[in-house]
């Protein structure tokens, strides 16, 4: 999670990609992925909760508007060849 959140950060799309999990791959692409990150300035990572392969976070940053803004997800991952991969998240 912490390094998918930095690149973000980073701007690092290719990484995301790559770290999304192979089925899901089809519903990102790295032009929406570097829109959203580029778009926002990223101020923090927090970890509300966790387990093997779930995470609850809140990702702190302003938007294009420089308002402050809080995303907040619980993300699922799997773990498969050696590696994590993003499976999905839901918003509230």
């Amino acid at each position: 999670m912490r390094s998918r959140y930095s690149a973000y950060a980073t701007h690092n799309a290719d990484y995301l990609l790559e770290t999304t999990y192979v089925s899901e791959r089809q519903y990102y692409t790295k032009a929406e992925i570097l829109k959203w990150a580029t778009s926002n300035k990223w101020r923090q990572l927090e970890i509300l909760y966790y387990t093997e392969d779930k995470v609850e976070f809140n990702a702190y940053f302003f938007d294009e508007n420089q308002k402050p803004q809080i995303h907040h997800e619980f993300s699922s991952f799997k773990f498969e060849n050696g590696a994590w991969y993003y499976v999905d998240g839901s918003f509230e």
